[in-house]
């Protein structure tokens, strides 16, 4: 599923047609690898989207907003300074290179009209975006690229730009479509051919080796070594027509997916045959709601990934520190069982006492507790008196005693917080927009895992709180979901009335849901519908068969001193569902 520069070419041309002589309104970079340029022209407004990420590079017309950061980051602000009200007067392609360059005409510092450039370089996990000004250099990337990580090509600011290395293969916009057949037919191998399209030609994506393999062996898997003439000259043709077809840019916009789960399988300027039954190949409007479509929903995922990577490591050196905590305070805790050995001991020296004197390591004496071991040795202070010896071990046998009380207590209040902690995750894994991600911020912050550091740091603005999630029964009752532990306690404890239903996944961190009961008996209906959101979500989502707890709130309380989202309730029942999609 690579964009292949022959894809490129198709949306080259997309682009040329929606964007040229068009001017830069406003730049954001919603991800740390992506950007969107909003172009004004008489006609309206489009946005351009510009993606560097190793599973979803790509350059396309967008119609979604993605939500942007409320700091904007270095590069976005780079861009806005050297292109905010540029016009785009060019997109170039080297051959069928998987790349494409932005032309801008702007204004430099000292008022000259100048050509600075954008580089959108779609090459897998060497993706990049990289601003070149007027001379050719670079102004920077939104990855840079140094001697540590290439030895090959730098991409740095102050550099000249080069273009990527060449590969040594052969284009087909300037190359003749047999002499590229005889040259397959030349590897000395038994490589297979769509191995071998994808060694020789420039620009080709593994699924369009692969059709042209399906169509040239008539559904047969080809090696080079194992062909005919015939083959080979029907390599040949079709070669020559995906030449015409890559030239004259009248490919075609095709998605395949899997029939059986749904999820976009592979995408392409030809329709693809190879896939047979086992996938539904569709055709769309345009290339570029063809990317939409296929990276939209991943695309997603991994801005919110992204930008829950610090929230995620303040969570996991919480419980690290947790897990520790508790692991050295349980042993500890075994140590103190051993507190009745000291009493013993010091009974033992009382009542042997008069055979003991100051001076002595050690003593042994009758054991009265065992009568099956008659002597026991017992070390001594040489120091201190048989009396004070004695002392010496009931001191002991209170501090463990002491101490035993003490860590229960501590390590079932570390235990809390990790069970704490573990609800966090859950609300972070379900997190869906920045102020999600804003509102768990604050709540670890409130919590003291999130600090300022410094008497002059800038105090950040809370989050605007935002409302449940609001659904509704199949026979009309309101269901409200929290989507975080302080959202959870605001709607349990504040929101909800006594007589509506409670909701939680038995001992599996998730949302409260409240079924909001109006006055009425809730239906079995509304009841497992409500149940099904717990399940949905909480942690259990992946599974088929949750345990869902329910009460009425008048039966849920919060302990004093709880963690946000922690309660205790009573009268409860348990139902078993599948999670509601």
């Amino acid at each position: 599923m690579a964009l292949d520069g022959m894809f490129l070419h198709h949306l080259k041309k997309e682009i040329e047609g929606g964007a040229i002589g068009t001017r830069v309104d406003r730049i954001y970079q919603p991800g740390k690898e992506e950007l969107v340029f909003v172009l004004r022209s008489q006609s309206g407004c489009r946005r351009l989207f510009l993606s560097a990420r190793a599973g979803g590079a790509r350059i396309n017309f967008t119609l979604s907003s993605p939500e942007n950061p409320k700091q904007p980051p270095m590069f976005c602000m780079l861009l806005r300074k050297h292109l905010s009200g540029a016009r785009l007067s060019a997109v170039r392609q080297p051959e069928l290179e998987r790349m494409l360059i932005l032309d801008f005409d702007t204004v430099n510092d000292f008022g000259d009209r100048v050509t600075k450039s954008l580089a959108a370089e779609i090459m897998g996990k060497y993706s990049n975006i990289i601003l070149i000004d007027e001379n050719g250099k670079i102004i920077d990337a939104i990855k840079r690229v140094d001697a540590g990580m290439s030895s090959e090509r730098l991409v740095l600011p102050g550099l000249a730009y080069k273009m990527p290395p060449p590969q040594g293969k052969v284009c087909l916009l300037s190359s003749d479509a047999g002499s590229i057949a005889e040259r397959i037919k030349s590897i000395p191998s038994d490589m297979k051919l769509p191995k071998a399209l994808l060694s020789a030609t420039q620009g080709i994506s593994p699924v369009v080796c692969r059709e042209l393999q399906y169509i040239t062996g008539r559904g047969a898997e080809l090696d080079v070594r194992g062909m005919d003439e015939a083959q080979f000259e029907r390599l040949g043709f079709f070669l020559g027509r995906l030449a015409e077809t890559v030239r004259s840019c009248s490919g075609v916009p095709y998605m395949a997916v899997d029939a059986v789960t749904k999820k976009p399988l592979d995408f392409s300027f030809i329709n693809m045959l190879q896939y047979g039954s086992g996938a539904a190949v569709s055709r769309k409007e345009s290339f570029s709601e063809l990317l939409e479509e296929f990276y939209n929903g991943r695309d997603s995922m991994a801005r919110m990934r992204s930008r829950a990577q610090n929230l995620l490591r303040v969570l996991t050196t919480a419980s690290e520190r947790l897990s520790r905590k508790i692991n050295a305070q349980s042993a500890e805790l075994k140590n103190c069982s051993k507190r009745g050995d000291y009493r013993k001991l010091g009974d033992l020296i009382n009542a042997n006492i008069y055979n003991l004197k100051k001076g002595q390591n050690e003593a042994e004496v009758e054991d009265y507790y065992d009568p099956l071991l008659p002597k026991v040795n017992i070390k001594l202070d040489p120091l201190l008196t048989p009396a004070q010896n004695a002392q010496k071990y009931y001191k002991e046998y209170r501090k463990a005693k002491t101490a035993e009380n003490v860590l229960r207590v501590q390590i079932e209040k570390a235990r809390g917080e990790l069970e704490y902690i573990d609800t966090v995750f859950d609300e972070l894994s379900r997190a869906g927009s920045e102020n999600d991600l804003a509102e768990i911020r604050d709540e670890l912050k409130g919590q003291g895992y999130i600090r300022a550091v410094g008497a002059g740091a800038r105090r950040a603005k809370k989050a605007p709180a935002q409302k449940p999630m609001e659904f509704v029964s199949s026979d009309g009752f309101t269901i409200l979901v929290g989507r975080n532990n302080c959202q959870n306690d605001i709607l349990t404890l504040k929101r909800a009335g006594k007589d509506d239903i409670w909701f939680h996944t038995k001992n599996i961190p998730g949302s409260h849901v409240i079924l909001l009961s109006d006055g009425r008996e809730a239906t079995k209906e509304a009841v497992n519908e409500a149940a099904r959101l717990a399940a949905r979500f909480s942690r259990g989502k992946g599974s088929s068969n949750v345990p869902v707890d329910y009460t009425k709130v008048r039966n849920v309380s919060k302990p004093r001193g709880a963690k946000p989202g922690m309660v205790i309730y009573v009268k409860n029942k348990t139902v078993f569902v599948s999670p509601q999609n």
